[in-house]
């Protein structure tokens, strides 16, 4: 019998019966997602063939979050304007410009400089994806959420899968092969997406600020801040510490997306509802410190089990923080994202760069205890904010008509 609270059952309002224009989003949102990951078995391989130090081929990441992250502030102000439809269209369509350009790259200033025009454009895409797939779904924000983060996960473990394979014969054609798919991604938007309705008041600047005043959101922002920072130090300074070819990198962070994924979508819903979530992250996030200090201080062997380990709790935290930070405030969802999203990807730019710094500074071990300190600190602002956080994302809240500035969508 089909259980119409289980967002994974297949009935009407489960995770597999929704509308082609949210398939369509969500398949495009897979790409995106690749895009992050996509460089992290070739890393290597770019610092060789551009002559460039670990330190500054890390800046393929700093760059791509610092402009995501202030990007954000403007992704709500665009979307109420043009729509969600044409928002989505334009940032796939600067991905594919910039995704294109940065296999063309002969420096690492170069490259830098396009992955930063990438991630305006991955900003564009996806702070606006997860508001029309949260909008267009059945089953409401519980099914659309985890259709969302199934997305990241697949994403999250194919892009290094697809950089492994393509980077085995040139640090170049993943950036190719990605300007492709998003291209592909472009086509389905564009043949399966209908236009939305626009909101009935436009989003400013400062909104995405303004909703960080809320003591939930913040709390959820600022704990999130030091949870990326442990992940994108896992993300983008493991590779280098792991010394392995493409072919043998890309198989541990496809092992480690593909636990992000199942822990992501199937696991921790169901932590969720035995434990709330508030519990289920502190705890994750002491776990996850534990794993990061144990893969900076081991042997190889110990370092490649605990990568691959590493993605079940960032699968577990993904699902969590997302879902707090759309339903722990009243402000609309596309709103509290933009400015949860604004705090946390500064510290996805900061990772890259300070986790080789510290390495120059101290040595390759100091890195992973920064990272397993930065995830007890979120772990510590979840305990002392417990309170303000004790409004569950899945419980139903007031919802205003033009919220997401999407209504549902015919198939």
């Amino acid at each position: 019998m089909d259980d119409p609270h289980d967002p994974l059952d297949a009935g009407p309002g489960g995770i597999l019966r929704q509308p082609k224009s949210v398939w369509a989003t969500a398949g495009a949102s897979v790409v995106a997602f690749m895009g992050i990951g996509l460089v992290d078995p070739i890393l290597p391989s770019i610092a060789e063939g551009l002559d460039a130090t670990a330190g500054q081929v890390s800046l393929l990441f700093t760059s791509y979050f610092l402009i995501t992250a202030l990007a954000m502030l403007v992704t709500g102000f665009v979307s109420s304007r043009i729509g969600g439809r044409k928002t989505l269209l334009l940032g796939l369509a600067l991905v594919v410009v910039f995704a294109g350009l940065s296999g063309t790259s002969g420096s690492v200033g170069e490259l830098v400089g396009f992955r930063a025009g990438w991630g305006l454009g991955n900003a564009l895409f996806v702070s606006t994806a997860l508001a029309v797939i949260v909008g267009a779904a059945a089953g409401g924000s519980a099914a659309a959420i985890l259709l969302y983060e199934s997305a990241l996960g697949l994403g999250m473990a194919c892009g290094p899968l697809l950089g492994a394979l393509l980077g085995d014969a040139s640090w170049r054609y993943p950036f190719f092969g990605t300007a492709v798919l998003m291209a592909v991604g472009f086509l389905c938007i564009a043949a399966f997406l209908r236009e939305q309705p626009k909101p009935a008041r436009r989003t400013s600047l400062l909104d995405p600020l303004k909703a960080l005043g809320h003591g939930g959101l913040a709390s959820v922002a600022v704990s999130a801040f030091f949870y990326n920072y442990t992940f994108f130090t896992v993300l983008a300074f493991t590779p280098f510490v792991l010394d392995m070819s493409p072919y043998r990198s890309g198989a541990v962070f496809f092992a480690w997306g593909v636990l992000l994924a199942v822990f992501s979508v199937i696991v921790a819903p169901r932590l969720q509802r035995r434990f709330g979530s508030p519990k289920v992250l502190g705890g994750s996030l002491v776990l996850l410190a534990a794993d990061v200090l144990v893969l900076g201080y081991g042997d190889h062997t110990t370092a490649v089990v605990c990568t691959v380990l590493s993605g079940a709790l960032i699968g577990v935290n993904n699902t969590v923080y997302t879902e707090l930070a759309l339903g722990v405030s009243d402000a609309p969802r596309p709103v509290a994202s933009a400015g949860y999203n604004f705090v946390r990807w500064f510290a996805a730019a900061a990772a890259p760069f300070f986790a080789p710094k510290i390495e120059e500074w101290t040595d390759v071990h100091v890195p992973f205890a920064v990272a397993a300190a930065t995830a007890v600190l979120g772990a510590l602002v979840v305990v002392v904010r417990r309170r303000a956080l004790a409004h569950e994302a899945g419980e139903p809240r007031p919802r205003r008509a033009a919220e997401d500035g999407v209504t549902a969508f015919a198939n």
